[in-house]
């Protein structure tokens, strides 16, 4: 009992550590809150969407510039319009991969931090493959609450990510039904959590700095905090500490739906590194908050990559002697995953 208490106090630790070091971490909170929405308090999808019956469908597609769109989505499950925005290759005459950006606990509504912060746009830019950016979704976890919740709305995202977007992206986009996933923070646990969850959608995950075992005390505690940092109830993401919804979505508990998939894992020790260089206007944030996340995500990934290696499921794991939980440690870590990806996806 004493030992239960002293993870959810970490946790609940941890949580503290991130309201108070979001800015550094992830983007800046948006300038406005995510919508409320109303909706069923049944613990099941409703049946049919007033706002948008029947299946979900492309609306419009308006162009950003370049390859960049932004696509617009009817999703009954969302039970509203979707936006997301979607990078094609320079050359996009024949089918190919589509692989998935989670954005962190702050999520925007008009921007994923992969782009504005990530340096994803220039990385994918000569890749063959479709980029697809979620935006919106802060403190959702990306996947599908029991209930609808009265400040962060309706959140079905595994349902819209995993049953609605991908044919749509292949029709409209010329995907070849080869998906991977990659996310950062909260979105590396989302990115693992839809991984295994749907182990026929995916062939490669990427995840960084992010926490998989949401069932026990810490991961419970820690998840529970970041909900509670947009004023969300976590009680409607996965009802009460004892509901099964936790256990479900454990990565580490049903880690074997992970093996076959092309599997990378990053994370940094919490100790400044190159990027807490002195003259950075974030370095003291960096140091206070983005360390004991980052150090909290390093036990996380420790853990999972143990799992795997118990079970014989390969992966690749690059846990950095320093780095805080920051984004321009991300951003390196993109195209050091990619050749995980790439071979997981079938580029070579």
């Amino acid at each position: 009992m004493v030992r239960r208490r002293a993870f959810r106090l970490l946790g609940a630790l941890a949580g503290a550590i991130l309201v108070a070091g979001s800015a550094i971490a992830e983007a800046p909170l948006a300038l406005t809150d995510p919508p409320v929405e109303t909706g069923s308090n049944e613990e099941s999808p409703p049946g049919v969407d007033p706002v948008h019956p029947g299946q979900a469908r492309v609306e419009r597609v308006e162009p950003l510039g370049g390859n960049l769109f932004d696509v617009f989505v009817a999703s009954p499950a969302m039970g509203r319009t979707v936006r997301i925005q979607v990078l094609l290759p320079a050359r996009h005459d024949a089918p190919r991969p589509t692989v998935y950006m989670l954005d962190g606990r702050s999520a925007a509504p008009d921007v994923n931090n992969w782009t504005a912060r990530g340096d994803a746009l220039r990385f994918f830019a000569d890749k063959t493959v479709n980029v697809v950016f979620t935006l919106g979704g802060p403190a959702s976890y990306y996947t599908d609450w029991l209930r609808s919740d009265p400040k962060l709305g309706t959140n079905r995202w595994e349902t819209f990510l995993t049953r609605e977007l991908p044919p749509l992206i292949d029709a409209s986009f010329g995907g070849d039904g080869s998906n991977g996933l990659e996310g950062v923070s909260m979105g590396a646990e989302a990115a693992m959590m839809l991984a295994t969850r749907n182990p026929g959608l995916y062939r490669a995950v990427a995840a960084h700095s992010g926490c998989y075992a949401m069932s026990s005390d810490f991961g419970q505690a820690q998840a529970r905090a970041v909900v509670g940092t947009f004023g969300g109830d976590p009680d409607n993401m996965f009802g009460p500490s004892d509901n099964p919804q936790w256990a479900a979505h454990d990565v580490v508990a049903h880690a074997e739906a992970l093996r076959g998939k092309a599997i990378y894992l990053s994370s940094g020790s919490g100790v400044p590194g190159e990027h807490e260089a002195p003259g950075n206007p974030d370095l003291r944030n960096a140091v206070l908050f983005g360390g004991p996340i980052e150090a909290g995500a390093d036990m996380c990934t420790r853990q999972l990559a143990d799992r795997l290696t118990q079970l014989g499921i390969p992966a690749t794991v690059n846990r950095r002697p320093v780095g805080t939980h920051s984004w321009p440690y991300w951003a390196d870590e993109l195209p050091r995953s990619w050749p995980t990806m790439a071979a997981g996806l079938g580029l070579g």
